[in-house]
């Protein structure tokens, strides 16, 4: 079969097109921009001024914005407007309660009880707590605060046998772990986490003044006392746009496959 070698050698030299760049895209960088001139808190000018500025539809602005409110470098409040974002907070992966975690920050914590009650256990939450399915247990569902701004929902299940009046304790005990430990005497010592996205439902995105649909941090946790017996199990909704999570990273212990694995690599 024939080859029309001068054509392939054409196609092949030809300069490629450059991509091109969507306008809100060109948008969101000049908007941008106009952020890092701003301290943060500070309020964004209207999307109509916006439009105006930049020569543009609202539609266009709005598209803009929201990238920047999914980036983090925007806040947007419900009621309020747009803001420039604060720096993220930060929490590292260590068996810390929210209050420690937002004093260790210089921050004020906070909580708000959005429902508290007795539910009986499925299997899911038996194997997890290790009890019986049907026995009772403790659901809290709290706002967490920093500050007075509202940054996760958390969920907390507990043995309703295992903390008898639990309930009654939370009232004087600012922190769940210090009821634990005063009352019970049940200290935590290790727990097992996994972090996820999710999007904003619309109950979550009113509960942390946000926009239904925007990223979230999704976290389940699992904790047992000292001697390996389940305590608690919780799933925690953050604003993805205010939190990250650090962690400390090592190297295993070299061992006869590790050296195998350098050989190889």
């Amino acid at each position: 079969m024939a080859t029309d070698v001068s054509s392939a050698q054409h196609s092949r030299g030809a300069p490629r097109r450059a991509a091109r760049v969507p306008k809100y895209y060109r948008i969101k960088q000049q908007v941008l921009e106009i952020t890092q001139a701003l301290q943060p808190g500070s309020a964004m000018p209207a999307e109509r001024l916006l439009a105006v500025r930049f020569g543009t539809s609202r539609t266009t602005i709005r598209q803009a914005l929201q990238e920047l409110v999914g980036e983090g470098r925007l806040d947007r409040i419900q009621g309020k407007g747009t803001f420039v974002a604060q720096p993220k907070l930060y929490r590292t992966l260590q068996l810390t309660s929210h209050t420690e975690d937002m004093r260790a920050q210089g921050l004020e914590p906070a909580s708000q009880v959005l429902d508290i009650g007795e539910i009986a256990a499925d299997a899911g939450l038996a194997e997890l707590l290790g009890i019986e399915v049907g026995d009772r247990v403790l659901r809290i569902e709290r706002l967490r605060l920093a500050s007075g701004d509202p940054m996760a929902i958390e969920t907390t299940h507990l043995s309703g046998r295992r903390f008898p009046g639990l309930r009654q304790w939370l009232t004087t005990h600012p922190s769940l772990y210090t009821a634990l430990a005063e009352v019970y005497g049940v200290h935590l010592v290790e727990a097992d986490e996994t972090i996820e996205t999710s999007l904003s439902t619309p109950r979550e995105a009113h509960l942390l003044a946000t926009d239904v649909g925007l990223p979230m941090l999704l976290l389940s946790r699992h904790s047992r006392d000292a001697d390996g017996t389940p305590v608690e199990w919780v799933r925690s909704v953050y604003r993805g746009s205010r939190y990250k999570f650090v962690a400390a990273l090592r190297r295993p212990v070299a061992g006869p496959s590790a050296g195998r694995a350098r050989e190889n690599g």
